[in-house]
């Protein structure tokens, strides 16, 4: 059960794969990102979590929109998020994705070191997404991951799509000296891993390592019972976004704002209070902050 009554509620925007086609709303841009984190954090959005996309020739045609680990998307992301936040007088805690699986290793971490974001994803495990294709984690790749949040003192999600994550997670935790307690991020629902139901998710909270905390997002059709189930268990946080979910109800097409703001409507009936972004940093452990920082002492923002 959570310590505290705070709940930590996060946006995860846009993801890699959620495509305009299905989900008008969804932000492409480095500008159409930074202005709906921002939208979202005033909304009560205390955590935004960040995938970057480009305009790509893929197999002789143009896509628009395609998943990208590219650095200097990310950079201009990280830039404006920092900017309009100081502006607008908004605090977010930044989560950076590594999840870009047919990348090499150095693609998908070299941001972190470039931008020093207070957080990112940490995927300890390989699985069959959705029963289609090879979402690829090297142990190779996590040890080479676990490093470098130690070194740039960035705080990791760990992304828990079944049970046996845990344990993973966990491995690399005690192997680099990551800074506990871990932060386990609950996904439920991807196909070929753990399903969305309120009796899994209760297993794995029964599986939780001392001391940690946990989120949890449910995919698709399990968005709804999985906030709901996970408020009944105590979680630290909710996940919601079009990465995750693209309806607000059955045919109704969602946007990132009404997903957060039903998540905070949520948690308040539930009687738990909307953490705040430096509510989060006190909960996660997280010292950083990015946006304060980027205020009192600024600092041009690169990839070299």
């Amino acid at each position: 059960m959570a310590v505290s009554n705070k709940i930590i509620i996060q946006a995860a925007l846009c993801g890699a794969g959620t495509k305009r086609e299905v989900a008008p709303t969804v932000p492409y841009t480095p500008e159409e990102i930074a202005d709906q984190a921002i939208e979202c954090a005033r909304a009560g959005a205390s955590i935004v979590h960040i995938h970057v996309r480009e305009d790509k020739e893929v197999d002789g045609k143009m896509e628009i929109g395609y998943k990208s680990m590219c650095v200097d998307k990310f950079t201009q992301c990280v830039e404006l998020v920092r900017e309009k936040s100081i502006k607008e007088g908004v605090d977010v805690v930044i989560n950076l994705t590594t999840s870009g699986g047919e990348y090499e290793d150095h693609k998908r971490i070299q941001h972190l070191g470039a931008l020093r974001p207070e957080m990112c994803s940490f995927d300890p495990n390989t699985l069959n997404w959705n029963n289609a294709y090879v979402f690829e984690n090297h142990p190779r790749f996590l040890n080479y991951l676990a490093q470098e949040v130690v070194k740039y003192d960035v705080k990791p999600e760990f992304e828990i799509f079944d049970t046996g994550h845990i344990d993973s997670a966990m491995f690399y935790v005690k192997k680099h000296g990551i800074p506990e307690p871990a932060h386990l991020q609950f996904i439920m629902g991807v196909g070929g891993s753990m399903p969305g139901t309120a009796e899994n998710l209760a297993f794995m909270v029964g599986k939780l390592p001392p001391g940690s905390t946990w989120s949890v997002s449910g995919i698709g059709l399990c968005h709804m019972s999985m906030m709901l189930a996970g408020l009944a268990l105590g979680c630290d946080g909710l996940r919601v976004g079009l990465e995750d979910n693209i309806y607000f109800a059955r045919g109704v097409k969602a946007t990132n704002l009404q997903l957060v703001e039903r998540a905070v409507e949520l948690s308040k009936l539930a009687g738990r209070e909307i953490a705040t972004a430096q509510d989060a940093r006190e909960i996660l452990g997280i010292k950083r902050n990015c946006i304060k920082d980027e205020k009192t002492h600024p600092i041009t923002w690169s990839a070299s």
